[in-house]
């Protein structure tokens, strides 16, 4: 299976970094084709231009979307900042998820054109599961990005996990949830 990673968050030695590693390894393991888009590294520009709003489309993107279309997996990884997602990963979608590529319109109605793959959403946030259920904020979440993003562009999400508290987490937990990790993404649909 082709697998495409997509990595936002600018500090190497973060616990979304270990993440990262932990996910592309037990992909590799399992024979898998790996390609890794780290944003922050590759300086990706996120700021949608005037004449992508027109339909013109950059090299940068036309390389990003040739790795969509290569992926039957896309897993997206970083922290939940301001309750979304950071603003560089935003922008990847503004500019890469663009008209005629990941969507149309038929008669009024939209069409998702990455219809046959998976996606899978993994992000951390410092606040617990509890706090954002009570709140509204987890289904916020899922409607605006697993709906809102992905499914909207014919994605299957086979899953959205979520590593909260992490601030406040030991070390101990993280190397649970490291070593649980691989087994959590074959249980929603990753094995062959």
């Amino acid at each position: 299976m082709n697998r495409l990673i997509i990595y936002a968050h600018p500090r190497k030695k973060s616990f979304n970094h270990a993440i990262l590693e932990t996910v592309e390894r037990s992909f590799r393991e399992e024979g898998d084709a790996v390609i890794v888009r780290d944003l922050y590294e590759m300086g990706f520009q996120p700021v949608l231009g005037t004449s992508e709003l027109l339909g013109g489309v950059g090299e940068d993107v036309v390389r990003e979307q040739s790795y969509l279309t290569w992926a039957d997996h896309v897993v997206m990884i970083y922290p939940l900042w301001w309750t979304g997602m950071p603003a560089i990963l935003k922008g990847y979608v503004e500019r890469v998820f663009s008209y005629g590529f990941a969507y149309k319109y038929e008669k009024g109605l939209p069409v998702g054109l990455l219809k046959g793959k998976q996606a899978t959403v993994i992000h951390t946030q410092n606040k617990s599961r509890g706090h954002y259920e009570a709140n509204g904020t987890a289904d916020a979440l899922r409607l605006t990005i697993d709906e809102g993003i992905l499914a909207y562009c014919g994605f299957e999400v086979s899953s959205h996990l979520v590593y909260d508290s992490v601030l406040s987490s030991s070390e101990d937990d993280r190397i649970a949830w490291l070593e649980r990790l691989p087994e959590r993404l074959r249980e929603h649909g990753h094995a062959h």
